[in-house]
């Protein structure tokens, strides 16, 4: 790979993880390409990516297209898409996926690879939920991928114009638990960036945290209309958020998951993130269809492989499936 005042970054997709992470790269230096479409991609190529955050208003002109073979070979491609669109834009970026390129998913739930790489006996098993073909993991294999644990909180004000209330964190690390030269290449790439990276050679303990927060937040933010403050601090919501969490923490339990937090310091880490809108809640009020596969239905799925019963769980999903359905028909027929 080369160095990193030389490397050609490419980030897919223009939605509110994408658009922070191509500003905070661009910020700092990094040539930056940005695959984007629509609205997105008329703004972005007119007035350049327009930031809020925690240090301020920052509007960083970047590269974009909806063409990814414009940007040729990349060194790292980070994917900011949501899980269901993940077969289409891996399909756009095979053009841009060379024999050293790194592709990195920025994605909610569990990932497609989450049984690649560590042995055991489910080792190469596909996640029904998300790859039941094995699609994408044709056309990303595990040689280029990298894994990604996103804590960054932010949200589309309008197209190229995005706003984060909360400091940012990624954490990388290999899906087969080394180290590796390029989890340092990539966490120098961030260093200038304003954006805290960290690699782990135990990926799927930070995973397994955010699957989690992603379980308790996402479904039932869409349920209550509920901001993280509303879930994790009201009574009733906050009831049902720890009957989630306890039955995700046994999940997580049973594949030899550390996570960092005991219930209690979740809960009040989680409350303290403040009104914040869930993503899901914001693809809610979009009509767009909810990540519920990723975020729901997969981490069930790895819970029926240990026989455990998730019954809070699956309905307040189930809730939230219907609930979206019922507003992407009335966004269609409006």
């Amino acid at each position: 790979m080369a160095n990193a005042g030389t490397l050609k970054v490419c980030v897919a997709g223009a939605g509110a993880i994408g658009c922070t992470v191509a500003a905070r790269l661009a910020m700092a230096g990094a040539s930056v390409n940005v695959l984007a479409r629509g609205a997105a991609l008329k703004a972005i190529t007119a007035n350049g990516i327009t930031l809020s955050d925690i240090e301020g208003e920052h509007r960083v002109p970047v590269r974009a297209s909806s063409q990814a073979g414009e940007f040729g070979v990349q060194d790292i491609i980070f994917v900011c898409t949501k899980a269901q669109s993940l077969a289409r834009i891996l399909l756009d970026l095979q053009p841009i996926i060379g024999p050293d390129t790194v592709v990195v998913p920025m994605v909610n739930g569990v990932p497609w690879w989450y049984f690649h790489g560590v042995g055991g006996r489910f080792d190469g098993r596909t996640v029904q939920a998300l790859d039941s073909s094995g699609e994408l993991a044709k056309m990303a294999p595990l040689e280029h991928v990298v894994g990604c644990v996103v804590f960054i909180t932010s949200e589309v004000i309008a197209p190229g114009v995005v706003k984060s209330s909360t400091p940012h964190l990624l954490i990388f690390g290999e899906p087969n638990n080394t180290y590796s030269a390029r989890l340092e290449q990539i966490k120098t790439v961030f260093e200038a960036s304003g954006i805290e990276a960290r690699v782990t050679d135990q990926i799927r303990d930070p995973l397994w945290a955010k699957m989690i927060a992603n379980l308790t937040s996402n479904p039932l933010s869409v349920v209550a209309r509920a901001t993280l403050q509303d879930i994790y601090t009201d009574t009733g919501l906050k009831r049902i958020a720890i009957k989630i969490l306890h039955e995700g923490l046994t999940v997580a339990a049973a594949y030899g998951a550390r996570i960092q937090y005991d219930p209690h310091t979740f809960m009040e880490l989680a409350a303290g993130m403040g009104a914040v809108r869930t993503s899901m809640l914001q693809d809610y009020d979009k009509g767009i269809t909810l990540e519920l596969a990723a975020i729901g239905d997969a981490f069930m799925e790895l819970a029926d492989l240990m026989d455990i019963a998730m019954p809070v769980t699956r309905d307040i999903v189930s809730m939230a499936r219907f609930l979206g359905q019922q507003r992407e028909m009335e966004v269609v027929n409006a």
